[in-house]
């Protein structure tokens, strides 16, 4: 009888402390939620770079890492140059690129050119923004595709 007295003080014991609730937060939706973002921005950040239709050439190599929204200048097929989506002739096409340049002469700079520009003019166009300073001129094209893709 005295193991019976034993066991019922213990019981009562337990019963004072009470199971407190849990007050920390879960962050796992939150998690989710920023991870569904993360790819939506992703995906579409690079479709809102450029604007002016330019019939890119096609070529094999791997696309560059973007690490900052670059300066595209767009070369159209009837001689108009574009920055960004903005007609500028080509005389006002390097003071227009320093007044936007965030990063001074370190910023990124695209130069897209319609297939059937004249490479010559390209060149120039190249040469101009070159001769301002700015150091990190690409040229973009499109992605070749291969002749199984295309059947």
């Amino acid at each position: 009888m005295a193991a019976a007295v034993q066991s019922s003080a213990k019981g009562g014991r337990r019963s004072r402390n009470r199971v407190r609730p849990m007050a920390d937060i879960n962050v796992t939706p939150f998690v989710d939620v920023m991870l569904v973002l993360l790819i939506v921005f992703m995906v579409t950040a690079p479709l809102l770079t450029v604007g002016v239709p330019v019939d890119l050439p096609k070529t094999k190599a791997q696309p560059l890492g973007q690490d900052r929204e670059p300066l595209s200048v767009s070369l159209r097929k009837d001689g108009r140059i574009y920055l960004q989506n903005t007609p500028v002739a080509q005389d006002d096409l390097v003071p227009k690129l320093k007044a936007i340049s965030s990063n001074g002469y370190d910023q990124r700079i695209f130069v897209r050119g319609d297939r059937s520009v004249d490479y010559g003019h390209v060149m120039e166009v190249m040469a101009l923004i070159s001769a301002a300073g700015f150091t990190h001129i690409g040229l973009v094209t499109d992605v070749a595709r291969s002749k199984l893709e295309k059947d």
